[in-house]
C-alpha cells in the first residue's frame, strides 16, 4: 500500500510541475508498458493493451481484436489487386464498395472469436488476458522509463503551445536569458521565447538577467516544440501598453484608431472618443504627463506624440504634423497625395531631424505627404525622408562598423604589448635570483673592508678623549712636587 501511494504521489508531483493531467500520465504510462511487453514477450500477430490500476499499482495486459467477416485470404488478395489497379487506371471507387484489408493484428474472424466467446457478433470486442512473466517488471520498467519520459516531454509541448497559442497579442514579463546569435532568448514563465533580430529595437540592450515586457506576437509548432515569437518593436506594443495604462482605453471609452511608430525613435498614436465629456488626448497623457510618462520609461525613452483623429482627412494631417504650423492644405484622394504649404520658419518643425515627423504623419494618415514652402517650392516629401533616414541608418551602421574594427585593433595592441610585458617580467624574474646572490656577496666584501676602518676610527676618538685626563693627572703630580720642593 506504501508503495502504490510513492507511485500516487510521484505521479501527482509530475503532474503539478510539468503542468499536465493525471490522465495523460496513465495514458502515456500504459503505452510505456505495452510497448515493453510487445518488444520482449509479444507475439508478432498480438495487439497488446493495458490497464494500468492507479490505486494498487498493478497492471493487466490483453490481446485485443476486433471481429470481422470470414473471409477466404487468398480471394481477398485478388481482390485487393483488382482495387489497386482500377484505383490506378483513374476509377473513383465509393467509401461503402472499398475492400478492406485483413489485419491479422487486431482483425479476428467470426468463426474464431466464437472458439473464444461464444455469443460473439461482428464488431464485437475480444480480450484475452496475457500472463505476466517474473522478468516482465525489470524489463519493462527500462522501456517505460524511455516512453514515459517522451511521451511527458510531448506532453509538455503541446500544453506549453495550447496555453501560449490563446495569449497572442498579449503583453507579458520577460527576463533576458541569453544571446544566440543575432536572436535574444526570454524566459516568460513555462516556457522560453525567442526575439528575431526585426522585432528588436535598434538602440535597445539585451543584457543576461534584465526584466522588460514583450508583446507575444505568434505561437507555432515545429518539431523540436512550440516557438514562441515575442517583439518589442512592434506597433501593437505600443498600443497594448496604452490599453494597460489608460482604464479609457481598456473600457472602450476611448479608442485608438491608428498608430505610426520607428522604433526606439517617436510614435505617433491617434486617438478618438464618442463620449463628449471626455477629452481623448488628455485621458492618454495623464495628470501632469504621468499615464504617457510610465509608457515612455517602459520604451526607454522613445518620444510619443498623441494627436486627435477626425474623419477629415485635411484636420487629421494638421493634427499629424504639429507642432508645426500649416497654412493650406491640398489633398489628391486619387493619387492618394497631400502637398501641404508652411512659412519657412516652420519648415524644419514640419519636416523633423531627418524627415521624421513627415514620414510619421504619413503612415498615421495613410497618405504621401510633401511639404512646401508659402511659393510651392516643395522641400520634402515622407519618400526622400525615407531614403535619408535609411541613409542616416546606414552612415551610423558604417560608424558603428569602422569604431568596432578600431577599438579591436586596439584590444590587440594591448594585448600584444602585455604579452611582451608579461614575458620580460618573467625573463627578470628568472634573473633575479643570480643578481641577489651577486649583490649579497658584494655586501659581504664591502662589510669586511668597513669594519678595520671602523676599528681605526674609534681608537682615534678614544686617543681624542683621553688627553685631557692625563693632562689633569699631570697637573696634580706637578703641584705635589712644588710642595715638597717649599717643605
Amino acid at each position: 500500500m506504501s508503495e502504490s501511494n510513492e507511485l500516487i504521489n510521484a505521479i501527482r508531483l509530475v503532474c503539478d510541475e510539468k503542468n499536465i493531467s493525471i490522465d495523460s500520465v496513465i495514458n502515456t504510462i500504459e503505452a510505456a508498458l505495452a510497448a515493453a511487453y510487445r518488444k520482449d514477450f509479444g507475439e508478432k500477430n498480438q495487439n497488446i493493451v493495458v490497464e494500468f490500476d492507479l490505486e494498487t499499482g498493478k497492471s493487466k495486459i490483453y490481446d485485443v481484436k476486433t471481429v470481422v467477416e470470414d473471409v477466404d485470404l487468398e480471394e481477398l488478395e485478388e481482390k485487393l489487386e483488382d482495387q489497386r489497379v482500377r484505383r490506378e487506371a483513374g476509377e473513383e471507387i465509393a467509401e461503402e464498395d472499398e475492400i478492406k484489408r485483413f489485419n491479422l493484428k487486431s482483425d479476428l474472424m467470426l468463426t474464431e472469436a466464437k472458439k473464444i466467446k461464444k455469443d460473439a457478433k461482428l464488431e464485437d470486442e475480444i480480450r484475452t488476458r496475457l500472463s505476466i512473466p517474473d522478468d516482465y517488471g525489470r524489463m519493462a520498467a527500462q522501456t517505460a522509463k524511455q516512453v514515459i519520459i517522451q511521451r511527458l516531454r510531448e506532453a509538455e509541448r503541446e500544453n506549453i503551445f495550447t496555453e501560449y497559442k490563446d495569449r497572442e497579442g498579449e503583453v507579458v514579463n520577460a527576463s533576458v536569458q541569453r544571446m544566440e546569435g543575432p536572436n535574444v532568448l526570454f524566459d516568460i514563465g513555462q516556457a522560453t521565447a525567442v526575439m528575431p533580430p526585426e522585432h528588436q529595437v535598434r538602440r535597445e540592450r539585451y543584457e543576461s538577467g534584465r526584466r522588460t515586457k514583450v508583446l507575444i506576437v505568434a505561437v507555432e509548432m515545429t518539431p523540436r516544440g512550440p516557438r514562441i515569437v515575442v517583439s518589442r518593436a512592434a506597433e501593437q506594443f505600443v498600443v497594448k501598453l496604452f490599453e494597460h495604462e489608460v482604464p479609457e482605453i481598456g473600457s472602450e471609452l476611448v479608442t485608438i484608431k491608428a498608430v505610426a511608430r520607428e522604433p526606439g525613435e517617436r510614435t505617433k498614436v491617434a486617438v478618438s472618443t464618442e463620449e463628449e465629456n471626455i477629452d481623448p488626448v488628455g485621458s492618454c497623457v495623464g495628470q501632469r504627463g504621468t499615464r504617457v510618462q510610465t509608457i515612455i520609461q517602459e520604451l526607454n525613452g522613445e518620444k510619443i506624440d498623441i494627436v486627435e483623429w477626425d474623419d477629415d482627412k485635411a484636420a487629421l494631417i494638421e493634427n499629424a504634423i504639429a507642432p508645426a504650423k500649416i497654412i493650406s492644405v491640398e489633398i489628391n484622394e486619387k493619387e492618394g497625395q497631400a502637398i501641404l504649404k508652411v512659412k519657412e520658419d516652420q519648415l524644419s518643425l514640419a519636416i523633423g531631424r531627418g524627415g521624421q515627423n513627415v514620414r510619421l504623419a504619413s503612415k498615421l494618415v495613410g497618405m504621401r505627404i510633401d511639404i512646401a514652402k508659402e511659393d510651392g517650392t516643395i522641400e520634402s516629401s515622407d519618400e526622400s525622408s525615407d531614403s535619408e533616414e535609411s541613409k542616416d541608418i546606414d552612415k551610423e551602421d558604417d560608424v558603428k562598423a569602422e569604431k568596432d574594427s578600431k577599438d579591436k585593433k586596439d584590444d590587440k595592441k594591448e594585448k600584444k604589448v602585455k604579452e611582451k610585458k608579461d614575458k620580460n617580467d618573467v625573463e627578470k624574474k628568472k634573473d633575479e635570483p643570480v643578481e641577489k646572490k651577486e649583490k649579497k656577496e658584494k655586501k659581504e666584501k664591502d662589510t669586511k673592508k668597513k669594519e678595520p676602518e671602523e676599528k681605526k676610527v674609534d681608537k682615534k676618538e678614544d686617543v681624542k678623549e683621553n688627553p685631557p685626563t692625563r693632562k689633569a693627572s699631570e697637573g696634580s703630580d706637578e703641584k705635589g712636587k712644588t710642595k715638597k720642593t717649599k717643605k
